[in-house]
């Protein structure tokens, strides 16, 4: 999901490797792919980007000649962290927005489905499938004309707005706020990333079927089985007790300023949405990036993809050809000017990505959550795919592209790339840049239009909910018992997170991404609007840990409005919306009219 957030070398320096091959029974000899030298490229890449954690890497070839496979899988680096134990092909991942494939291919089952009465098709108004109770956007055009492929393809108008969701929501309560969100641009004029589309996409099972099967649970029963997948689930709860599930890894303290590749100290997160039901039910994340495989599984996957949705050794056709090639079709334009020379534009078709890379065409998507990063990427021309998974949690998006492409051209006998090379100096200029924006609190900044003591209170957007305010200062007594059992606990559950001198509210923010948000005082009106994540630890002397999320890349600021009769609300603005690139901010006269996401005061 949206999503979405430093590194540590491990202790011996070695980079553990754990292999597995898998021969396919008409597997002639073949040329291995995952050679030595790969080996220790990946290991080499581990030890420069200061890894705490690993990659679990699967690749997949057809033959030319009988039809059979080549199939390699290998894990690189450390599964879990308190156990020292090594990645190998069956170590489980959440593969976040990989996840949404089985969402897409999901629909495209019901649309193949000649008992459905009445019959849907891909170009079927959700307006005409779900109640206006449960589909309504902010647009009335959207509203009216939003298709089940404009909603796949990202060109609805409305941007992620991923920080509206929730630890208690359900998938009927989202898509009952989504028409409080404000849009970003007008219906089918540009691509912009949406994770709550899929969350509905998710909810056509339950609400077109007459047996109202739960979406996970038709996956199960439609794709994962089927296919032998067999260690894939939605479930939290089966993946750890199979021993597999990596540990989601971040790092804690790195001093960006002085090495950005810095150490810090190896903590273990949580598995994300741990709050959620875990059960093989799913929940509301489930259809946008719910899905947790392993390598072994994903070679499977990605043979399944080759051969159009045919199961790889019985041949049976599980997905419509017709099906799979619709969601890897492309729609809506990704990404008009690519960044390096090598790659094509991209277009999005349904949970899936198309372009080509030195001359050949691939299909992929990629998946970003807390603790773990993905890609799948399959070359049809070539009959070849690879799939890379990490539980580096912060810097793993980088290194699952540097593993892919060397893979990748080292499969195609090219001269690599360097990507390493890449990576670090588009790493190295997000983090000039953030720098550059951040604009120090003047020396002597003009007082806020009130004492915190007033600005604290309750909240509320119907998007995004309630959320209490509270001054941070345990000498107030004015405030709530929430607020005061909040303020009196954030030192112990959120180490760190305040600065004294800074006159600052929080709130218990609860949302599937973190846990808290501080507005710290910038000047007058303005306030410096921050995520932050509480992380339990193992450590009963240092039982928390603060994260801090950029869920936008961006520097957020509240902004209050005070008049004659009191407090307003205040509104947030900087990137919260998650608007698609070159997609500008809201204009308006009013603070309100200017805000991303406007709260009022209750």
């Amino acid at each position: 999901m949206g999503a979405i957030r430093h590194l540590l070398v491990l202790l011996s320096l070695q980079v553990s490797v754990w292999a597995q091959r898998v021969q396919h029974p008409l597997q002639h000899a073949q040329s291995q792919i995952l050679t030595p030298e790969i080996d220790d490229f990946i290991q080499g890449i581990l030890s420069s980007w200061n890894s705490p954690g690993g990659v679990s890497v699967a690749v997949v070839k057809q033959n030319d000649g009988d039809g059979g496979w080549q199939v390699e899988t290998k894990g690189y680096g450390i599964e879990k962290v308190a156990e020292r134990k090594k990645m190998d092909g069956n170590s489980m991942f959440c593969i976040a927005s990989n996840s949404k494939l089985f969402a897409t291919l999901a629909v495209g089952l019901l649309i193949s489905n000649e008992s459905l009465s009445p019959r849907i098709s891909w170009e079927s108004k959700i307006a005409d499938i779900l109640p206006e109770d449960m589909w309504k956007l902010e647009d009335p055009i959207a509203t009216q004309e939003t298709t089940i492929v404009d909603m796949m393809s990202h060109r609805t108008g409305l941007p992620s707005h991923d920080l509206m969701y929730s630890r208690t929501d359900t998938i009927e309560s989202i898509l009952q706020k989504s028409r409080y969100l404000k849009p970003t641009a007008s219906f089918r004029s540009t691509w912009q990333y949406n994770n709550i589309m899929y969350v509905l996409l998710s909810y056509l099972p339950t609400s077109l079927l007459r047996e109202k099967p739960l979406f996970a649970r038709y996956i199960k029963e439609h794709i994962f089985e089927p296919l032998g997948l067999n260690s894939t689930t939605y479930s939290p709860s089966v993946a750890m007790r199979s021993g597999h599930l990596a540990d989601p890894i971040a790092r804690e303290g790195i001093n960006m300023s002085e090495d950005i590749f810095g150490k810090g100290k190896t903590r273990a997160m949580r598995y994300p949405g741990w709050f959620l039901d875990q059960s093989e039910d799913g929940n509301y994340v489930s259809g946008a990036g719910g899905v947790i495989m392993s390598a072994k599984d994903a070679a499977t996957w990605l043979q399944v993809l080759l051969l159009e949705g045919q199961h790889p050794e019985t041949h049976e056709q599980i997905i419509p050809k017709e099906v799979v090639r619709m969601v890897a079709s492309g729609i809506t334009v990704q990404t008009a000017e690519p960044r390096f020379p090598d790659l094509s534009p991209v277009v999005y078709g349904g949970g899936q990505e198309r372009g080509s890379y030195r001359g050949h065409n691939y299909i992929e998507h990629s998946g970003s959550i807390l603790g773990y990063r993905s890609r799948i990427t399959r070359l049809p021309d070539s009959k070849f795919g690879v799939a890379v998974f990490t539980n580096d949690h912060d810097y793993g998006s980088y290194l699952h592209e540097i593993i892919k492409f060397r893979i990748i051209d080292s499969f195609h006998g090219l001269e690599p790339v360097d990507w390493d090379s890449r990576m670090k100096h588009l790493l190295r200029e997000a983090h000039e840049k953030r720098i550059s924006r951040e604009k120090p609190r003047p020396k002597n900044p003009n007082p806020p239009p009130l004492p915190l003591e007033r600005l604290a209170g309750l909240y509320r957007n119907p998007g995004y909910g309630d959320i209490e305010l509270c001054y941070v200062n345990r000498r107030s007594r004015v405030q709530s018992e929430s607020c005061r059992k909040l303020v009196d606990e954030q030192p112990v559950v959120l180490p760190g997170a305040i600065n004294d001198s800074v006159p600052t509210l929080l709130t218990r923010w609860d949302r599937y991404w973190d846990s808290h948000a501080k507005l710290e005082h910038f000047d007058g009106s303005f306030f410096n609007f921050t995520e932050l994540d509480s992380r339990p630890t193992d450590d009963e002397s240092d039982p928390y840990w603060t994260g801090t999320i950029q869920a936008t890349g961006d520097e957020l600021t509240a902004e209050f409005v005070v008049d004659a009769d009191g407090i307003v609300g205040f509104g947030i603005t900087g990137g919260i919306w998650g608007a698609g690139e070159g997609v500008h901010g809201p204009v308006g006269n009013s603070v309100q009219e200017r805000a991303e996401v406007w709260f009022n005061k209750v």
